[in-house]
């Protein structure tokens, strides 16, 4: 957005119709793919609300469909599923928000990208009001990581007080925001992270860490009724062997007939989810956060003009919880 423009007034083209400045791609590729580019500012259809991006997160999803083919067409698009903003104008139909109302959501995931840039539309019900007393770069930085995290520790694999969960990659995006809900939830964590990370697993609340550099998660004696695999490779296969019997794998990356077949045959499941948007779940999360339960951990921040170096940090793989685009 320029200096002049505002929610209300935004900037013009010379025929009048109102523009954007959106974090662009015409090509797969690098980072250097990305450009600011002028593009028309969408409007909302039936269903759907225009918003005012104020912040943006960023996800490894992000990185993968900038560089290669995946679920989206082919570019040019803008991308981006996490949003923090101001409802600008509400489509018809649309009963539960109303201009000037925060709020904060992950578009439909994967096709309704395009939240790096000015201005988003989606539908009203992947939206959630915006925690009270919770900024705008915290917000953006919760949808996609904490709504994975919940959906596969509440919705499907059902974590209940006094069971036993593992998380891999518990430092990352999801994995610091799945510590914090199994532990809402009474559960018993385990989180595997490098060992200069376990110190940040504690204060979140895991109960015990694993360095998964050095030590390996099958030969801690341990039993889990739940692991979170969000890793990949052969790890949800491995992660059958430390299932109780009917334990669940819940693997965010597909999960194969091999590793499938090893958990039926242990009496247990492994399944693969696929993060949906969800006004329920955006809702419970504003209520975890409310309540002094939940908060993302913001690594980094970075105006949406520099969304080049931003992707640039966050494919190291080495992030600890988020990092966020600033709009306005």
């Amino acid at each position: 957005m320029t200096t002049t423009d505002t929610p209300e007034n935004p900037a013009a083209a010379s025929d009048g119709a109102p523009v954007m400045l959106a974090l662009h791609q015409t090509v797969l590729g690098g980072p250097e793919v990305l450009e600011p580019t002028e593009l028309p500012r969408p409007e909302p259809g039936p269903g759907e609300i225009l918003v005012a991006v104020h912040a943006a997160g960023l996800n490894p999803t992000d990185y993968k469909h900038r560089a290669a083919k995946l679920f989206l067409p082919p570019p040019p698009f803008t991308l981006g599923w996490d949003v923090s903003g101001t409802v600008v104008e509400a489509g018809f139909g649309v009963t539960l928000f109303r201009p000037g109302d925060e709020v904060f959501g992950m578009l439909p995931y994967p096709y309704g990208a395009g939240s790096h840039a000015e201005y988003v539309t989606g539908p009203a019900r992947a939206f959630a009001a915006k925690p009270a007393g919770t900024d705008h770069v915290q917000a953006a930085a919760l949808p996609l990581a904490a709504l994975t995290a919940w959906q596969a520790l509440v919705d499907t694999a059902d974590l209940r007080a006094g069971q036993r969960v593992l998380i891999h990659a518990a430092a990352g995006g999801v994995g610091h925001l799945a510590v914090q809900i199994a532990k809402e939830r009474g559960a018993h964590v385990t989180g595997t992270a490098s060992a200069p990370k376990h110190a940040f697993l504690r204060e979140l609340g895991a109960d015990a860490c694993v360095d998964h550099r050095t030590e390996d998660f099958t030969d801690t004696g341990e039993r889990y009724d739940v692991v979170l695999d969000a890793v990949g490779g052969d790890t949800a296969l491995r992660s059958v062997d430390v299932l109780r019997p009917g334990g669940v794998v819940v693997s965010l990356l597909p999960v194969d007939a091999d590793t499938r077949a090893a958990a039926e045959k242990a009496d247990a499941r492994a399944v693969g989810m696929l993060v949906e948007h969800d006004h329920a779940g955006m809702s419970a999360i504003a209520s975890l956060v409310e309540r002094g339960l939940l908060r993302a951990h913001v690594s980094g921040t970075f105006p949406l003009a520099e969304g080049a170096r931003a992707h640039a940090q966050g494919e190291t793989g080495r992030t600890t919880g988020k990092l966020v685009l600033t709009v306005r």
